[in-house]
């Protein structure tokens, strides 16, 4: 890159209460029944340790708690673990520490401890307000319950906090999408996550899918949902990303610009670059052998070759910003040239931008960034 590259921290909690349908994450069901709380922070916080080398002198841009379901764990296991990272490594000063809720496990008390352990960000993973919807969608809370966890986020000193929002959803009509996003947009969320449902191998949809909306209902329904966030003002930043000036998050842009970010727990994956090359790591999943050893848990990927500049523009894709040139060249050490022309054909059909000094999808590309990306696969991947 052309500057030094940032850091941040990853912490993957599995544990959620139920497995939703379209859940293609690595969690574990069974909720607070079955939570090894303490001995599990004692296992992240050993496995940050063995991360030293790569915290050196590199303070820590953003921290991010994923699942499963982190609001599970009490906030004095979150203060745990991030006074432990302190003694590790460094904090930037304007650090931004993000927790996903969920809103069936939404209390006041919660909430406010969360805050007072360090979180500065949450995010609520609400998806419809819909009785209907949450329930085919298996989720554990009601529209009731959603809009009482927004109040409880804004009420307990949140300024910035991410509401989590799904359309497609099976027989969702056009009507019930623009009141889900009319809700959204008048709850005091500073950004705003839209993911269209989509049906992942492996999950107990793709087993027994529903009834999606013909291609017209749910073209119509990303339209709506997306004119809605531009005229309330969210600008869109990434594919699913939409935020209010100054509240774009910090961690997922970090991902989406190559940056580097430590991922530990059961899992979790990471990505850091050194005087060797870029790396990926990926966590054990078997929580048992991540609990007796986190430190020999870990598969470490050298990622060069066709690899690197695939992942590059898989990632730098994804924002509207797109990518520079010049970052392209310096991670990957590939022509620009090269580059440029390989993503000719999609500028002719108005899909990228490639004018100036950055790489950019068009709005129209970013409903097609597959069919971008596809005829660029390499061989290497597009026959496995």
């Amino acid at each position: 890159m052309t500057e030094a590259i940032p850091l941040s921290l990853y912490v993957h909690l599995p544990w959620c209460v139920r497995k939703c349908p379209y859940c293609d994450f690595h969690s574990l069901p069974g909720g607070d029944r079955v939570l090894p709380e303490k001995a599990y922070v004692r296992s992240l916080l050993d496995d940050l340790a063995s991360m030293a080398d790569v915290l050196a002198g590199r303070p820590l841009q953003s921290v991010f708690f994923g699942g499963g379901t982190p609001s599970l764990f009490s906030a004095t296991a979150i203060g745990d673990i991030l006074a432990g990272a302190a003694r590790i490594g460094a904090f930037a000063p304007d650090c931004e520490i993000s927790l996903e809720a969920n809103p069936g496990t939404a209390e006041a008390g919660r909430f406010r401890g969360f805050r007072d352990a360090g979180v500065n960000r949450l995010s609520l993973g609400v998806q419809s307000l819909q009785d209907r919807h949450l329930a085919r969608l298996g989720r554990i809370h009601t529209a009731l319950d959603a809009q009482r966890a927004v109040e409880l986020a804004a009420g307990t000193g949140f300024r910035s906090f991410n509401i989590d929002l799904m359309y497609g959803l099976p027989e969702q009509t056009v009507d019930e999408a623009r009141a889900d996003m009319a809700w959204v947009l008048g709850a005091g969320a500073a950004h705003v996550s839209l993911y269209e449902l989509t049906i992942e191998p492996n999950t107990a949809f793709a087993q027994a899918p529903p009834p999606l909306p013909a291609d017209p209902v749910r073209a119509a329904i990303e339209a709506c949902v997306q004119d809605m966030a531009a005229s309330a003002g969210f600008r869109r930043y990434e594919i699913s990303a939409y935020a209010q000036d100054g509240f774009r998050c910090r961690h997922n842009l970090n991902y989406w610009r190559f940056g580097d970010y430590i991922g530990i727990g059961s899992g979790a994956h990471g990505k850091v670059s050194g005087a060797t090359g870029v790396w990926r790591e990926t966590r054990t999943r078997d929580v048992r052998a991540y609990l007796r050893d986190p430190h020999h848990q870990r598969t470490r990927h050298r990622v060069d070759g066709d690899e690197l500049w695939w992942e590059f523009l898989l990632n730098g894709l994804r924002l509207t910003e797109g990518f520079c040139l010049a970052d392209f060249h310096a991670v990957t050490g590939l022509s620009k040239t090269g580059l440029v022309e390989r993503l000719q054909p999609a500028a002719r059909e108005g899909l990228i931008d490639l004018s100036g000094d950055r790489i950019r999808a068009t709005a129209r590309g970013l409903c097609f960034l597959d069919s971008i990306l596809a005829p660029l696969m390499p061989d290497t991947f597009a026959t496995n």
